[in-house]
């Protein structure tokens, strides 16, 4: 996978995972990686699946319908490529926190769903629910930040609050941060991320 890697000052603190939304690039998040947390590593992802031109982290059906076994498929494959980037570039595996939007968000959700001990925690900006149905893995000791829209269009009011209850029933302590925006991540989005943050791992 085509990625970017900076090395931090603080070894102590989470490597951020960042996972860009539809169309992004490798380059998107680190930015907001920067005013989370300046001092940790960061291991930024280029999907690989093309959408009309577009790169994506998964394949879907069609707007808000995932491709439920190529989702399964690109899970794995990132949970395997983020244990070799750990050894290549001398991280802690085991303590990861994804930072995602949109497709990277639902990507980062669901390597919680399926990859039990992939993720140290996860910031989720505007995620969906990434599939129904199935039993999560124990989430305890995983926190979980999701930025919402309340006029979000393609992450509804529901399908969040869905997303935190299911978290919540594997264990995890979630807290919802709401704009009154649309799908766009905002400052105000970021800061409460970067509280959120210091809240969690820099004690």
């Amino acid at each position: 996978m085509k990625y970017i890697f900076r090395k931090g000052s603080s070894p102590k603190l989470p490597t951020l995972l960042l996972l860009h939304g539809t169309g992004g690039t490798e380059y998107d998040l680190l930015p907001i990686a920067q005013m989370i947390a300046p001092d940790s590593n960061v291991i930024s992802i280029q999907g690989e699946v093309q959408e009309n031109g577009m790169a994506r982290f998964f394949k879907r059906l069609a707007e808000g319908v995932f491709d439920e076994e190529d989702l399964l498929f690109r899970t794995e494959e990132l949970n395997e490529f983020i244990d070799q980037a750990a050894n290549q570039n001398e991280f802690d595996r085991q303590n990861v926190v994804a930072v995602g939007y949109s497709n990277g968000a639902n990507i980062a959700g669901s390597l919680l769903f399926h990859c039990k001990n992939s993720l140290k925690g996860a910031i989720l900006f505007h995620p969906m629910v990434p599939r129904r149905g199935i039993i999560l893995p124990e989430l305890a000791q995983i926190p979980i930040f999701i930025g919402a829209g309340t006029n979000d269009p393609i992450s509804s009011q529901e399908e969040t609050r869905e997303l935190q209850s299911l978290f919540e029933g594997a264990g995890s302590s979630v807290e919802i941060h709401w704009e009154h925006a649309g799908h766009q991540v905002t400052h105000q989005e970021i800061n409460a991320a970067a509280q959120w943050f210091k809240k969690h791992f820099y004690s």
